[in-house]
């Protein structure tokens, strides 16, 4: 795999760089927290709208499916125009629509504000990754992609702790509002931060934008993400499969859309270079596997404890602390590593997921009538050292193949197959819970048989992604490492 890294040689590192880093993770965080909070604001928005299941369900739903439509080609945009000005537009926006959402009269006012959200989040995250990748040197760069391990795994517990204090604490009679309203003080702090420290690096080439691209690959993630997302609530009526069936041929027409523009030598949506990369592709397939595991997971504990075993959105908040913890600590141990043991840690952080849930696994079926927290404690603790580990070799992997010309389309690429990858894990995992207790009926011992067939599907995913972990080459990180010093120099660096 070829790596864009010795385009930041020493000399011209950015002393800025950690300042730098702050900023993105506040961006990554405030995201990744506005994807879990609202759930926790579904009864609120109920009660203050008196909307139906649909509306409430594209407040969240709408939010997720324009993230994802605009990943890929709002990261090849920052390519092309410029990293930071694309960052700091994204988080403009997010933080606009964040006050539009917390001022909605109207729950359609609200859907076409989150909708909105969403879009300006991927305006910015792509860039969050691409910068990264950019700014650090090889020897930090594993150690800041670990921190993004860290961000991830404290965003997915302390969105709904944050919403369940924040809806039980009734700011000023605002119920729900505060959770979208909390974002501006957060993003225009990050915006002024942002513009000072952020490096501006010029785009390597001035280019039109692969129009035609754009259209395929957008209608491919539409084709996949609607189905996935509206399919258990619709019943998985025929146009859910008439659409996933669409996607492989939009995905072979893109394909051959890029080989064309390629030929006559016009800048690609995703570069020919990353579609026939192997590791690149098993890299991605690694990703989805990841995330078809963690949202899913999360989305089916909060239901088991709190419909099925009366816990409060707090204290099922506080009950998955256990596994921020454990990525907290993984994080930073594995960034310690760098590029060193890339392989051995992408084989075991899944295998160590897998034995959580199987610890879980048989907690769950050993549980009477209550659940206690601390039978959680080990096994999401596990969960979360697994998660840790993972993360910050498994996106230094990915991006590794990607030159610094190219690594807003990769880092759209990557977050794209996430989004894919947690819609999909969110579907199954829902599927198989919730035809349980339908089929069953109520009470804790079809909750926990529920919950045990879901853990199953985890443990399955887990051990398929410590396989393709076992595909890549040995030595993965060292040789790429001993292959930098002859990569060509960085573009320049405005100030």
């Amino acid at each position: 795999m070829q790596s864009a890294d010795a385009q930041t040689p020493a000399a011209e590192v950015d002393p800025r760089r950690w300042i730098t880093l702050a900023v993105l993770l506040t961006a990554g965080f405030m995201n990744l927290i506005d994807v879990t909070i609202v759930n926790v604001t579904i009864p609120s928005l109920k009660a203050d709208f008196g909307a139906t299941s649909s509306e409430i369900e594209w407040v969240v739903a709408g939010y997720i499916v324009a993230f994802a439509l605009g990943l890929l080609p709002l990261g090849r945009l920052g390519d092309l125009v410029g990293r930071k000005r694309m960052f700091l537009m994204g988080v403009a926006g997010f933080t606009l629509c964040s006050a539009l959402c917390g001022l909605s009269p109207t729950i359609d006012v609200l859907i076409a504000a989150r909708l909105a959200q969403g879009f300006s989040a991927a305006m910015m995250m792509p860039q969050v990754l691409a910068l990264v990748q950019v700014t650090f040197p090889d020897h930090e760069r594993g150690f800041a992609f670990s921190l993004f391990g860290v961000t991830a795994g404290l965003a997915s517990v302390a969105g709904p702790l944050a919403g369940g204090a924040l809806i039980s604490a009734d700011l000023y009679d605002l119920v729900w509002r505060p959770i979208f309203l909390v974002n501006l003080p957060i993003g225009l702090l990050t915006i002024l931060a942002g513009w000072r420290f952020i490096p501006n690096v010029s785009p390597s080439r001035r280019e039109r934008i692969d129009v035609v691209g754009v259209l395929l690959g957008a209608a491919t993630v539409f084709a996949i993400i609607i189905p996935l997302v509206e399919g258990r609530e619709v019943g998985w009526p025929l146009w859910c499969f008439a659409m996933l069936a669409a996607a492989l041929p939009l995905a072979i027409a893109f394909i051959v859309w890029e080989r064309h523009r390629e030929r006559i030598g016009a800048t690609q949506l995703l570069p020919m270079s990353l579609i026939r990369n192997r590791h690149f592709l098993t890299g991605l397939a690694m990703t989805s596997s990841l995330f078809a595991g963690i949202p899913g997971f999360f989305f089916i504990t909060a239901v088991f404890l709190q419909v099925g075993f009366g816990y409060s959105p707090l204290e099922s908040g506080v009950a998955t602390v256990p596994f921020p913890v454990g990525v907290f600590i993984a994080s930073l141990v594995s960034g310690k590593f760098g590029s060193r043991a890339a392989k051995a840690r992408l084989v075991a952080g899944p295998l160590i997921l897998a034995a959580g849930m199987t610890i879980l696994y048989a907690v769950v079926l050993s549980i009477g009538e209550t659940v206690s927290q601390w039978s959680l404690v080990l096994p999401l603790f596990l969960c979360g050292l697994g998660m840790g580990i993972t993360v910050a070799p498994l996106f230094a992997t990915i991006l590794r193949a990607v030159e610094n010309r190219d690594a807003g389309s990769g880092s759209g690429a990557l977050q794209s197959f996430q989004q894919i990858g947690g819609a999909l894990g969110v579907a199954v995992s829902g599927e198989i819970f919730f035809r349980t207790v339908g089929e069953t009926g109520a009470g804790a011992g079809i909750f926990r048989e529920a919950f045990g067939a879901s853990i199953l599907f985890e443990i399955g995913v887990f051990l398929l992604l410590a396989f393709l972990s076992s595909r890549l080459p040995s030595g993965l990180g060292e040789r790429d490492d001993r292959a930098h010093a002859k990569a060509p120099p960085a573009p320049p660096v405005e100030n």
